[in-house]
């Protein structure tokens, strides 16, 4: 009996830049943002929203790169890239933290470093 290959490694979800999402999204693999969500992203993955990428609600991720808009509640366990062209609004959890200049960060933000944890 052959084995089936596990696909899902590489595998990543697109939402296009016409599509607009109301509700929750729920992914084991890569999310890819460049339309618009209204609602709640849980990805097991890594989380890009792009350029024109807009997400409203609560995100919860490995980790993010953020080229668009949030404004909302996001968990990111990894690293957090906010690039240049970037605007989050709202809570901010995470692993890491990396603004490039131009980026635009308004609320408030907690580090989770696991080594100061584990110290004390």
């Amino acid at each position: 009996m052959a084995k089936q290959a596990d696909n899902t490694a590489n595998t990543v979800n697109l939402i296009a830049l016409s599509t607009k999402i109301v509700g929750e999204i729920n992914s084991e693999t890569d999310i890819r943002v460049d339309g618009n969500i209204q609602g709640k992203l849980v990805t097991a993955g890594r989380l890009i929203v792009g350029h024109k990428g807009i997400i409203n609600g609560e995100i919860t991720c490995r980790s993010a790169e953020i080229e668009g808009t949030i404004d909302g509640k996001i968990d990111v366990k990894e690293l957090l890239t906010l690039k240049e062209s970037s605007v989050l609004t709202g809570e901010v959890a995470t692993g890491k933290l990396m603004i490039e200049p131009g980026a635009i960060f308004s609320g408030n933000c907690k580090m989770n470093n696991k080594t100061e944890a584990k110290s004390k």
